[in-house]
Formats: C-alpha cells, structure tokens, sequence
C-alpha cells in the first residue's frame, strides 16, 4: 500500500518535471509562438483523439457546452502563445517566475466565477506577488516584454484554471480538453489564415530537429500528461496535485540553469523575486487546503 503511494507520488513529481520541461522545449523549438501553439495544439488533439476512440469515451455534448468550452480553448491558445513569445524574447526564468503570479490572478478570478467573497490574506499575498514582481524588474527591466508577455499568460492560464474547474462540475476532463484543443487548433488556423503570412510553404518546412521536439511536447508534455495528471488524481488529493504543481517554476528554473547556463544566467534581484512569488504561491495553497478542511467540519458539524 505505501509503495503504491510513493509510485504516485514519484509520478506526479515526474509530470511536474515535464510541465517545468515544457519551457525547455519553447526555448528549443526554433520556429515562432504562433506556430509552435498551432502544431502542439494539432498534434495532441490528434493524440488525444486516439485517446478517446480506444477508451470509448463518451464526448457528445450540447451546443451551448461546446461553445463554452471553444471559449476556455482559445484561452488557453493565447494562454500558450503568450507563454511562449515571453520565452522567445526573453529567457525561461523570466518566463516561470512571471507564470507563478498566476495564483495571484486566480484569487480575484475565483470569487468573480464562484460568487464569493475575497479572503483577506488573498489581498495580502497579492500585495506581496506585486513586491516579488517589482523587486524583479529593478535589475530585469531589459527583459520588459517578456515580464508583460509572462504576466499576461500567468492571467489567461488563472482564467483557463477557473474556468475548467467550473466546466468539471459538468463534463469529464477528457470531453473538456478534447473540445478546447479542436476549438484552439480553429482559432489559430483562422489567425493565420487572415493575417495573410501563415500555411505558406515555409510554415510546413520544419527542421527535424523541431518536428522532434514538437512531437515530444504535444505527445509527452500535453497529451500524456494531461491523461496521467487525471489518473493520479485518483489516487492523491486535488490539493496536494495542485501545490505540487507550483514547483513547476522551481524545476523549470534549474533545468534552465542547468542546460542553459549562459541565457538563464540572472542577477540576485530575480531570485530574490522569484522567491517571494513561489513561495507565496505555496502558502497560499496551503491556507487554502486548511480552509476547506475547516469548512468540511463545520459542514458535517
């Protein structure tokens, strides 16, 4: 019984370790945000597709369903593509400590969706994210683009977070994805279809060594991970997933570090920054575990 838990656990650490590799493969992927969006989205639709034909899902569902969830996967299209540009103009630590202030979002998000009231160590937490983001920019104001860009994907992925935890009560996570990936493959092919410089021949001409890296990132990074994330949740709490979940800047960050050592060398500023994000985003979640706790006792009371 208690290995099975630690093989769980050790799972769940691994798809954490792939969300954090996800950024690596940004910054590999030569090819730009727009593109790279359009064919992880393609590629894992097509993967999740195989998915669905041999699990025998069920995905009918009713047209007003359907556009809700076309809305949540244009979302995590700019969501994505946001994520990605930041990375491209300015490294990946940027990138995944602009991510963190998600949580931040999230807390304003949350009540707006659910109808409830602000807690007030929220508004605290926001205040000290604001601090982390402002200690950053003093000696990473070069980097300014990708700190808005990261921001705006830190905001758009809040949304998406919100959003599908509502559509939950609902639908199963297999019929959510499944229709926000078709509705995001849309949005973006008739992007570039107007913009008037995508499916060009030379949109298709993909080097080997990006048609790898897209292939493990919409295979590994997204389909994959997004079925073993719904099969740990079986056997480990929402909230332990969730918290363990906000390491993902940690590991992203000394991946970069470690593989990147010249482009992700950063100033004390930054990790001080960084810290005080991640670090509230931890205490946030934990806060927010006791709480519910709490409300469940006094519920049964």
């Amino acid at each position: 019984m208690l290995n099975d838990k630690l093989k769980n656990y050790a799972h769940l650490h691994l798809l954490v370790f792939i969300a954090g590799f996800t950024a690596i493969l940004g910054q590999l992927i030569s090819i730009e945000a727009v593109s790279l969006v359009w064919y992880r989205m393609l590629i894992a639709l097509i993967f999740m597709g195989v998915y669905v034909y041999f699990s025998k899902a069920k995905i009918r569902i009713s047209r007003q369903s359907m556009l809700m969830l076309g809305f949540a996967g244009i979302v995590i299209a700019l969501h994505w593509i946001t994520f990605f540009a930041a990375i491209k103009v300015s490294n990946i630590s940027i990138t995944l400590a602009m991510f963190s202030t998600g949580a931040f979002f999230a807390s304003f998000i949350e009540p707006l969706i659910y109808k409830r009231k602000l807690i007030g160590y929220e508004i605290l937490f926001g205040i000290l994210v604001i601090i982390g983001v402002f200690v950053i920019t003093q000696s990473e104001l070069h980097y300014w683009l990708g700190i808005v860009l990261g921001i705006v994907s830190a905001f758009l992925s809040s949304l998406f977070a919100v959003l599908n935890g509502k559509f939950l009560e609902k639908h199963s996570a297999t019929v959510i994805s499944f229709y926000e990936f078709i509705s995001g493959v849309i949005f973006i092919s008739l992007y570039l279809f107007f913009a008037g410089n995508g499916f060009s021949s030379e949109f298709f001409a993909l080097h080997l060594s990006d048609i790898t890296y897209l292939l493990i990132l919409a295979s590994v990074c997204t389909a994959y991970a997004f079925i073993a994330s719904v099969y740990v949740m079986r056997y480990i709490s929402p909230f332990t997933v969730v918290l363990t979940y906000n390491l993902e800047p940690i590991y992203g960050i000394i991946l970069a570090i470690l593989i990147f050592p010249e482009k992700e060398k950063m100033s004390t500023n930054f990790y001080i920054g960084a810290s005080i994000i991640i670090s509230v985003v931890v205490l946030n979640g934990i806060l927010k575990n006791r709480r519910n706790r709490r409300n469940k006792v006094t519920m049964v009371s």
